[in-house]
């Protein structure tokens, strides 16, 4: 990638605290983006922020919950005002909790909703309505290869990740005449702060990347767990004019544990 890439452009990132988003926010930024960096964790956004401008790159952040729809207008009007029109949108913020079906909570169930879903939601429709009258802009959900493969223990997560995605692609074809592209990255098992926490009931990167047939989930082929910079990658790819001509796309990042699907 080119360093100087998307050089004079806004990007708001949402999830930016840690794990992908903040290796998306990262990036964006070595390629000369200004970064807005949006998540609940006011101290992590704060934090990134200082060390983007340390860097010398540009950097905003705006501790905000995205399952706000009323919070996430106002930090997109903020990020306008303070930071200059935004080109890019990534929805990375997510919310994960696993456990048979049968036990899944009404609470877990919203939860997830209310961020994986709904916060896609809140961000896309605010970010696109002043993409709109620009005619220009590229936006980026990371969803997940739970979405696209049935995965024990994760049906609120998967299903979650499956609308989002869903609802991204729908919107990539409203907007293309806008000149506007939406695409999805779809990242499977990645060393993060949510991968860890699901490891404590014994599982760890071994056992993860061997699979576990008894609850039917294949390995990862590749023989490795994701960093999330390579899903950043990925992201910053579609956003690019490289992928210029590519909207309503889903990009697997998983090492071959959707085996294609």
């Amino acid at each position: 990638m080119n360093e100087k890439e998307f050089d004079g452009r806004t990007a708001l990132v949402t999830g930016a605290g840690r794990g992908i988003g903040r290796a998306v926010a990262r990036l964006l930024a070595e390629a000369g983006a200004t970064v807005v960096a949006v998540d609940r964790d006011a101290d992590a956004v704060h934090r990134l922020a200082d060390e983007l401008s340390a860097a010398g790159a540009g950097g905003l952040a705006l501790p905000a919950d995205v399952a706000d729809a009323a919070e996430v207008e106002r930090i997109v009007e903020a990020a306008e005002r303070e930071a200059g029109p935004l080109d890019l949108l990534v929805n990375v913020a997510g919310v994960l909790r696993t456990g048979p079906a049968l036990d899944l909570t009404d609470e877990d169930w919203r939860a997830m909703f209310a961020v994986n879903t709904d916060g896609v939601f809140h961000c896309s429709r605010a970010v696109a309505r002043r993409m709109v009258p620009r005619r220009r802009g590229a936006i980026v959900t990371v969803a997940s290869n739970a979405a696209r493969v049935p995965r024990a223990l994760m049906t609120g997560y998967a299903a979650s990740k499956a609308a989002s995605a869903a609802f991204t692609k729908s919107l990539a074809v409203e907007l293309a005449p806008y000149g506007i592209r939406c695409n999805v990255v779809n990242p499977g098992s990645t060393d993060t702060p949510m991968l860890r926490g699901m490891w404590s009931g014994g599982g760890d990167a071994r056992s993860t990347v061997a699979g576990d047939p008894d609850r039917f989930k294949v390995g990862i082929p590749l023989g490795k767990l994701a960093q999330p910079s390579d899903v950043a990658e990925a992201v910053a790819f579609l956003l690019s004019d490289r992928a210029g001509h590519i909207t309503m796309h889903e990009l697997c990042v998983d090492g071959g544990a959707s085996l294609g699907a």
